[in-house]
């Protein structure tokens, strides 16, 4: 993925951390629990700022490293938008994965980084089977963002992501649950193939006695039913009809 920036700003590390702290605000930090976010590490940077920075920083993979080794909640948002997903290793993934304390940060850097790697349907396949939390969340964080942005990648994939939803269903644990429930809704966005396939897991899903199961299908349907989906997901399937 070419650089948002080609011409970006000489700032190192340690001033793009200054630049987080002087746009640092008290009010937003106090509001982060309200989200479930942690504020131990946060300095209270709204996110539209954080993304300010990114762009005039551009793809800077090295400095990655020690704003997300700063443990700052706000740095490690930044990494997201300046980390080169090409120069990404499955070793490096896994350690920022490994590090996921929060939702905000597992989701933007599945949604803004790791889903650009090359590497990223082979992490779906390992953080599905991990026990941790944000780590499970993470694999279908990830697959729900390939399921948005890879625009390329057939449906067999995205079927075989069907087998780590319904296998990771039954995890009752609040952001793990909420993962899955979206990577199966935004698998069943893409075309009219995997729609079908995703109301056929939702609906199997909604019909079990297991209760953290029974939500993840039911908060598909309700999703996939909707009109504004059906329109998507037929507007979707004419364009890829024409392509083919």
């Amino acid at each position: 993925m070419p650089a948002r920036n080609t011409t970006p700003d000489a700032i190192d590390a340690p001033e793009a951390l200054a630049l987080l702290k002087a746009a640092a605000r008290p009010d937003h930090r106090a509001g982060l629990a309200r989200y479930g976010i942690p504020d131990t590490h946060a300095l209270g940077v709204p996110m539209r700022e954080i993304q300010a920075l990114g762009k005039r920083i551009g793809r800077r993979h090295a400095m990655a490293h020690p704003l997300w080794d700063s443990g700052i909640y706000e740095a490690r948002l930044l990494v997201a938008f300046i980390a080169d997903p090409t120069h990404l290793t499955p070793a490096q993934m896994d350690r920022w994965c490994r590090q996921f304390d929060n939702w905000a940060v597992c989701d933007t850097l599945c949604l803004h980084l790791f889903d650009r790697s090359p590497h990223a349907w082979g992490r779906i396949d390992a953080w599905a089977l991990k026990r941790g939390e944000f780590e499970k969340r993470a694999a279908f964080a990830l697959l729900a963002g390939l399921a948005v942005h890879d625009r390329h990648t057939p449906d067999a994939p995205f079927l075989a992501g069907l087998a780590h939803v319904d296998a990771a269903a039954g995890d009752a644990r609040n952001f793990a649950s909420k993962g899955v429930s979206w990577a199966l809704r935004a698998i069943g966005h893409r075309n009219a193939a995997l729609h079908a396939e995703a109301i056929d897991r939702a609906t199997a899903l909604a019909a079990t006695d297991d209760p953290a199961r029974r939500w993840v299908g039911k908060d598909a349907l309700r999703d996939l039913g909707r009109a504004a989906v059906l329109a998507k997901v037929a507007k979707a399937t004419k364009g890829r009809a024409k392509k083919a």
